[in-house]
């Protein structure tokens, strides 16, 4: 049998720390570890540098019991790849330990699915799903992921899949056992005041669990949300998987870092459940 892939990290040194040692004292500066932990369906979480957003992901995943399986879906970046495309099997590496690829949610994905090909370049540089990990094993080193890049914007085809994503979920009564993040950050390279307004229609239309008017919202608008299609996927599979609520857990922007506010990204932190 052939060995199983490992997929090597490309954003330690760059996105996050390098080490284990500086990964945990960052996120531990970051981390919001008052209160009872919840059970989620799903989250959206920001994927830019820990010192931009690395706040608002940990203090969002703080909040939540991570299931024993993480479906992460990430937008591509590098236009390398299938526009939906999953890593089945094998590990990806991080600073903090290698987690493993749930063979058995890929397969009963892929064989629900009309979209999703299986597909190892796609992932190879793209960042967006990567840097969720650390945080992710700092708060569990118990868990698998489902790796899926999306690079098409059809909103029926992310209707579908997000359909796709459910049916396999709950036909194999996971739902208690799997968990979805989308990763996105919100408004790019805007003055604050407007990224705020901008990123505040963007963020109540995800709180309404609804897919359609946030897609209306990013055309009218011109959100340049980077993750729309993950998060269009997310909110589909969450509302068949039973979804009800969505939370903001946190919100900032570059410029809270930078202190400069003439051009900054913004970062939501929301759980779905």
């Amino acid at each position: 049998m052939d060995q199983p892939y490992i997929r090597k990290p490309v954003a330690a040194g760059q996105f996050y720390p390098s080490s284990a040692k500086e990964i945990n004292k960052m996120i531990s500066l970051y981390a919001d570890e008052g209160g009872q932990k919840k059970d989620v369906i799903g989250c959206v979480l920001p994927h830019a540098g820990y010192i931009y957003s690395g706040r608002v992901a940990v203090q969002t995943i703080s909040k939540v019991n991570i299931k024993g399986t993480v479906v992460l879906l990430g937008p591509n970046h590098t236009g390398i790849g299938a526009p939906f495309s999953i890593m089945p099997r094998g590990f990806w590496e991080t600073p903090l330990g290698n987690v493993e690829i749930d063979e058995g949610l890929s397969r009963l994905l892929l064989n629900k699915t009309r979209h999703l090909e299986t597909d190892i370049l796609a992932h190879l540089d793209e960042h967006s799903l990567e840097v969720e990990l650390p945080i992710l094993r700092y708060f569990s080193r118990d868990f698998k992921i489902v790796p899926i890049s999306i690079m098409s914007d059809d909103p029926e085809a992310l209707k579908e899949l997000g359909g796709e994503l459910a049916a396999a979920i709950k036909d194999n009564d996971l739902k208690d056992s799997v968990m979805i993040i989308a990763s996105s950050d919100l408004t790019h390279y805007e003055e604050q005041s407007a990224a705020e307004k901008k990123d505040a229609m963007a963020i109540e239309a995800i709180k309404s669990l609804d897919e359609n008017k946030l897609a209306q919202a990013v055309r009218q608008f011109d959100i340049s949300m980077c993750g729309f299609a993950p998060v269009a996927v997310l909110l589909k599979a969450a509302k068949l998987l039973g979804a009800k609520k969505a939370e903001l857990i946190k919100y900032q922007t570059s410029g809270d870092t930078t202190k400069d506010f003439s051009s900054v990204v913004g970062y939501a932190g929301i759980t779905i459940y």
